[in-house]
């Protein structure tokens, strides 16, 4: 197959394409600042049709994972910049699938698991899950980013694609061993001694193991019977403090300094991010995924994070000895 990455520079770009080029499969990954790779890499500058959108005829799946990190303060600068490098990427490659001779036959465009509601009691399917503008609980500052998903499906809705089917992914953190990945973050704040729970530690954590990542997505690419809003995460979403406490077994801390809220609300204006990142309950699940019969080969966290953890210490990313199945 040929497979175009848009906004395909990142932790979860990369190993994307570094397990699709391991299936000889051609990649080719579409960025703003290529950088020297085993792949085709092309530039554009997220605004405009170029010579990029050429790439779009006669592929077969294109993932769209473009998007400014939302890892910063809410102010209305970085609040546009977070809205407008979504729906603007999402637009831009709605219009070069359609001026494709031979569009591709899927689009897989990102999402985010934050869609939903700050929930405790029941999960977040992708079914009858509550959206996080019916939450009146919600902060008014966390709905920044409810809208900000809402309006990136929207311009996915836009694009009138008759011959290419269309997923919307609403990820949660996709956790792999990449140096600067979210695992080697908090692998991190656990070796200093600072991996305890966060808040009151009730929040939900929707994750996902990278493997099963790739595998959710071989599965969206083979069953051309999905299409729509699909949550990609792991069944098993948990307590942040039962993850931390996860965490720390599988790197080793003996023991982890917990944050109380106010601790964290003074540390995100210090580190210029936002603390909704960590407090906001994520109980989401993959319910179409299970339903259509994908099985999860990393479905429970301290599992997932002890397997990340040796590669993490080898710096090892994608390798086909990860998967188990035959």
């Amino acid at each position: 197959m040929k497979i175009i990455l848009t906004g395909g520079t990142g932790q979860v770009g990369k190993f994307l394409a570094e397990a699709f080029l391991a299936q000889n499969h051609e990649v080719v990954v579409i960025s703003r600042s290529p950088v020297p790779s085993p792949w085709k890499t092309v530039q554009w500058d997220g605004l405009n049709l170029g010579d990029w959108a050429g790439e779009m005829d006669g592929a077969d799946v294109v993932l769209n994972l473009a998007g400014r990190s939302v890892n910063c303060r809410y102010n209305k600068e970085n609040q546009r910049q977070i809205l407008e490098s979504r729906t603007n990427t999402t637009r831009l490659v709605g219009k070069a699938i359609e001026a494709a001779a031979a569009p591709p036959e899927l689009w897989i465009n990102a999402s985010t698991a934050t869609i939903y509601s700050h929930r405790y009691d029941s999960p977040n399917d992708d079914i009858t899950g509550i959206h996080g503008l019916n939450d009146s609980n919600l902060p008014g500052i966390w709905k920044f980013s409810v809208r900000v998903a809402d309006a990136w499906e929207g311009a996915m809705d836009e694009s009138n694609l008759p011959s290419t089917r269309k997923i919307k992914a609403r990820m949660s953190m996709v956790m792999g061993s990449g140096k600067g990945s979210v695992f080697d973050v908090f692998t991190g704040l656990a070796l200093k001694g600072l991996g305890g729970s966060l808040g009151d530690g009730k929040q939900y954590v929707a994750w996902i193991h990278e493997l099963d990542f790739l595998r959710a997505v071989e599965w969206m690419i083979k069953n051309k019977q999905l299409s729509g809003a699909i949550n990609v995460c792991s069944p098993n979403p948990i307590p942040n403090h039962e993850f931390m406490s996860e965490l720390r077994k599988a790197v080793g801390a003996k023991f982890g300094l917990p944050a109380t809220k106010w601790m964290l609300e003074i540390g995100a204006f210090f580190l210029k991010t936002e603390t909704e990142l960590l407090l906001k309950s994520r109980r989401v699940v993959p319910q179409r995924l299970l339903d259509d019969g994908f099985t999860f080969q990393y479905p429970n966290w301290g599992e997932a994070a002890r397997e990340i953890r040796e590669r993490h210490k080898k710096g090892i990313g994608f390798s086909p000895e990860m998967r188990k199945e035959s």
